[in-house]
């Protein structure tokens, strides 16, 4: 196969991003001078370039915007649920399960697992360190330990999967090639099994820091805490207290239905309801009809105001999390001969990433398990930045391209 300059200016922008993200750097600027530049050459024309550097984040984010939608969605409800209390009154009733400190630990850890997998973790944890680590503290676990136990089932497992709101896989799939439902399936189970072992293990190794209910360093703790758990309360109404109430057993009665029909669709009715990423819709549907009466129960006369202040805060922090995904994404699809037509314009567009790989096949070793490994150490250097999606166009691009060479 002939590569051309096209092809080689690829390929060297792709290892400048792999560079880039291993000084822990951010990737937005080489990501859109790369498109501008690879396009440019490519069609012959500097207009070309700018017009495809625009194409490339149009269909990036046309392929990625019902991501933002669900995380739109998911955090306006966990805001209104605010509003009433209710949020806190979810988890309130969990703090008697912790008797001591290494039952805390296992409670931290299934709790934060759980509500992160519907309401994603940053902004679920300050819910969860305001009510529960307290609560775990006084019970004996170190307050560090807790932090260990929140992150690990929080940012660490349930994210990696993200198997309900399903930002992860929908990251993945379309520079793959794949389906997201394929994606999802299969981090939930290696999910359970990384996070599984970690979490053991960072038990294992904290226990004997695990502290008895009446030492003197569970207060010591809980001093660092109590500003945080103070300016948490809120003086609520009657009304809102009935409503708080309602909402309280609402939501997670909701969320529980949703998931076991889910499940039940998936293993034993396989109606084909749920195609696709309509299991992320599903949820994010749901939460839109929640999010609706929860708001009007707070305040009928100004849910109108309310529900749109929920929306826009919502969207504010989709695009904050995702935003810089989005130019990442477009330099990683236009390596992708599914998209790269609609980046560039042409008809049939080019599969710039695919035709490196398979230029160099002779020169791969023919192993599954090396492929898979390469992919593991350039997703572990594209998560050195704390977050790991924008690393996701990349692994799944490389993944597609490496599909064939490795078989």
């Amino acid at each position: 196969m002939e590569l051309t300059i096209a092809h080689l200016l690829y390929g060297l922008f792709t290892l400048l991003i792999i560079l880039t993200m291993i000084f822990r750097k951010g990737v937005v600027l080489p990501t859109l001078l790369g498109t501008f530049i690879i396009a440019w050459v490519y069609k012959g024309s500097v207009v070309g370039g700018f017009t495809s550097i625009f194409h490339a984040n149009l269909v990036a984010a046309q392929e990625l915007f019902s991501i933002f939608l669900i995380i739109t969605f998911m955090l306006a409800l966990l805001h209104s649920l605010r509003d009433l209390g209710a949020d806190r009154r979810m988890i309130q009733p969990i703090q008697k399960l912790m008797v001591n400190g290494h039952i805390s630990f296992f409670v931290l850890v299934a709790v934060t697992y759980i509500i992160s997998l519907f309401f994603w973790p940053t902004p679920a944890v300050p819910l969860i360190c305001a009510l529960l680590v307290p609560a775990a503290i006084r019970a004996g676990l170190p307050a560090m330990t807790a932090a260990v136990a929140i992150a690990l089932a929080g940012q660490g497992m349930a994210l990696s999967s993200d198997y309900i709101v399903q930002v992860a896989p929908s990251l993945s799939a379309p520079a793959a090639g794949v389906d997201v439902e394929s994606i999802a399936d299969k981090a939930f189970v290696m999910s359970w099994i990384s996070g599984g072992v970690a979490i053991l293990l960072a038990y294992l190794l904290n226990r004997k820091s695990i502290r008895s209910k009446d030492d003197q360093l569970n207060e010591k703790d809980q001093k660092t805490l109590q500003t945080a758990e103070e300016s948490t309360n809120k003086v609520r109404t009657a009304h809102l207290t009935t409503w708080s109430k309602i909402f309280a057993i609402l939501v997670p009665l909701s969320l529980l239905i949703v998931v076991i029909y889910m499940m039940y669709n998936k293993l034993f009715a396989q109606s084909g309801d749920l195609v696709g990423g309509d299991g992320a819709a599903f949820v994010g549907g749901v939460a839109v009809i929640l999010l609706l009466l929860s708001t009007v129960a707070f305040g009928r006369h100004h849910a109108l105001d309310y529900i749109s202040n929920h929306i826009t805060e919502g969207f504010v922090f989709a695009f904050k999390a995702m935003g810089p995904v989005i130019p990442i994404a477009g330099f990683f699809f236009l390596g992708s001969p599914e998209l790269s037509g609609k980046i560039l314009g042409v008809e049939e567009g080019p599969a710039l990433l695919f035709d490196l790989v398979t230029a160099t096949q002779e020169f791969l070793p023919q192993s599954a398990l090396l492929a898979g490994l390469s992919i593991l150490v350039i997703g572990i250097i594209t998560g050195l930045d704390g977050s790991g999606f924008s690393g996701l166009p990349l692994t799944g691009a490389l993944a597609a391209s490496l599909e064939t060479a490795s078989i």
